[in-house]
């Protein structure tokens, strides 16, 4: 396929049919917004937003060794993790820089299922791959055998419940379980980027279209709206999650990104990365890196990535990602500061918005969490 060419998920005519406005996400033709980012945004804070993330990258491993072999490709302890259970975790390079943040799924003893990031699934691929050398252990990029389908928002565990007999209430939150939807065999995860409960329906592509119509169907009167991309990212950034290529990246180590918690040490065996890692680890405890926190405006400018955080006339931070945030009803960002002006409400902040120094709160991550 030639790079110009974008690529299409399974749902790709029915997001014209409902007028969706497209876009190329990492190469991927995907929907941005359908009507208002807004309204769409404020359904799943309220009710449910249904989206397509059929861009993700899933990649399958298996084998006598797989949890070994992950244990040493990835940060974390993927070998601790349950039967049906998920783990966040991180890829990183020899030098310690984030490749990718991860969602691992452990869906049968031996068996793995890793979702990647889009823009990232063929380099998070081709280090599993490389790094499976010496392991009893396969790697399968299985990118074309799933669509992924989200329902997101508080509404979203009636309207699943009444076209499955999983259990649903027993579905811990980051826990995945095999079962049936509106008649389609499906991954049940409980996991989501939005900081709603929700859950991600991990299908066949051929089964997509029946899917996102039986739970259209089964949510009439509830208020779930299909949602975009665009909507998508104010839900994350409000939800204090990160980003790659904004809030990750490989000029990045987990501890430079306030997620070293993510990298276990303690877990059996070497691990790729842990000699630059336990490095950064200790460099974090004499010079605190900068630190990311959340940036709330006083007026009505929006920051955008790459834009400078300043006090007293010096830079301080750079802004990783901003946006108009409809739930505070005000402009908002997640930036890296120095650690001396990182605290909840220091004074004098301000982001350089092409020259003119806009007075912003420091406040700590998330700006929303929902109430469970």
């Amino acid at each position: 396929m030639s790079s110009t060419t974008s690529r299409h998920t399974a749902l790709d005519a029915l997001h014209r049919a409902l007028g969706a406005t497209m876009t190329d996400f990492a190469g991927w033709d995907m929907p941005l917004r359908y009507g208002s980012e807004r309204d769409e945004h404020n359904a799943v804070r309220t009710r449910a937003g249904l989206f397509d993330l059929s861009h993700m990258g899933e990649i399958t491993v298996t084998g006598p060794q797989a949890a070994r072999f992950l244990n040493h490709a990835l940060v974390g302890n993927i070998a601790s993790v349950g039967l049906g259970r998920a783990r966040y975790t991180m890829i990183c390079r020899e030098d310690g820089g984030i490749l990718d943040d991860l969602i691992v799924y452990r869906t049968a003893e031996s068996d793995f299922m890793i979702v990647a990031n889009a823009s990232n699934a063929q380099v998070v691929l081709d280090a599993l791959t490389e790094r499976a050398a010496g392991f009893d252990a396969e790697v399968r990029d299985d990118r074309d055998a799933y669509a992924l389908i989200a329902v997101q928002g508080p509404e979203s565990p009636g309207i699943l419940k009444s076209l499955t007999d999983a259990d649903l209430d027993g579905l811990k939150y980051y826990a995945g379980l095999p079962g049936t939807v509106a008649g389609v065999p499906a991954l049940i995860a409980r996991t989501g980027y939005t900081g709603e409960d929700g859950f991600e329906l991990f299908v066949a592509p051929a089964d997509a279209e029946k899917l996102w119509q039986a739970l259209t169907r089964a949510s009439e009167g509830v208020g779930l709206v299909p949602c975009g991309l665009s909507c998508r990212d104010t839900l994350r950034l409000e939800a204090g999650m990160p980003l790659y290529g904004h809030e990750l990246s490989t000029a990045l180590t987990p501890f430079d990104a306030g997620l070293g918690r993510v990298v276990k040490f303690e877990k059996e065996g070497d691990f790729v990365g842990r000699e630059a890692l336990e490095e950064a680890a200790a460099r974090a405890q004499e010079n605190p890196p900068r630190v990311l926190v959340g940036l709330v405006a006083e007026g009505r400018r929006v920051p955008r990535a790459g834009y400078a955080v300043v006090a007293d006339g010096k830079v301080i931070g750079e802004v990783t990602s901003g946006a108009p945030s409809p739930t505070l009803g005000k402009p908002i960002a997640m930036a890296y500061v120095d650690a001396a002006h990182s605290a909840p409400g220091t004074p004098g902040v301000a982001v350089d918005i092409r020259g003119s120094h806009e007075p912003y709160e420091v406040v700590a991550l998330p700006f929303y969490k929902r109430q469970k």
